[in-house]
């Protein structure tokens, strides 16, 4: 099973929920030099190798044992409960992820401040809001430039899937899938092998 030991460069955000701070507190330590990395180049977007990153928890008291058991956070945003609870026992199967789930856009909105997750499964057609503006309130965010974003949607119309992807969406999924199908494609967004079944 792969866990966060696989990976060998980080995000702010990553870093941060790692070490149990801010996003800002790492930025700033980033940027002052304490903390080494560097830039992706042509972007803002700043990476942490994990070596690095090691160094900087243990010169700081941080315990190091995060770093090795760290999951990958995944907020669903859908309004079918039932589906929610399908996807979340999917996820839950593979053993590599932490899941938090909304029903409506308010409520997103909310804990993709408080929860920064590593990637958002978003319905496009939410009670209270449209999933385009989720997507773009998330990436006009520059705290949340490393969340990534799967739209699902039963809609078919390829404009509109670009509509989505030009307001910030990473991937485009349409109903109905099986779960294992979607965990897959998490994987290949957030750069982790797809989970093997044991050979008996």
């Amino acid at each position: 099973m792969l866990n966060m030991r696989s990976k060998t460069v980080f995000t702010t955000g990553e870093a941060a929920r790692i070490c149990k701070v801010s996003q800002q507190t790492i930025i700033r330590c980033f940027d002052s030099g304490q903390l080494k990395g560097f830039r992706v180049p042509g972007s803002r977007f700043r990476r942490i190798p994990r070596e690095t990153l090691h160094k900087f928890m243990k010169e700081n008291g941080i315990p190091t044992d995060a770093l090795d058991s760290e999951k990958r956070q995944i907020l669903i945003v859908d309004d079918d409960v039932d589906l929610v609870e399908i996807l979340r026992s999917g996820f839950e199967a593979d053993g590599r992820f932490e899941i938090k789930t909304a029903n409506n856009g308010f409520d997103a909105g909310m804990m993709v401040k408080e929860y920064h997750p590593d990637l958002i499964v978003l319905d496009v057609m939410l009670p209270d809001i449209n999933g385009r503006e989720v997507c773009h309130r998330v990436r006009s965010d520059n705290q949340l430039e490393d969340v990534k974003i799967i739209c699902i949607s039963g809609m078919v119309e390829a404009d509109k899937v670009e509509e989505l992807k030009i307001a910030g969406a990473d991937d485009f999924l349409q109903k109905p899938f099986e779960s294992e199908e979607l965990v897959d494609r998490v994987c290949s967004l957030l750069e982790m092998e797809a989970s093997k079944p044991a050979i008996s």
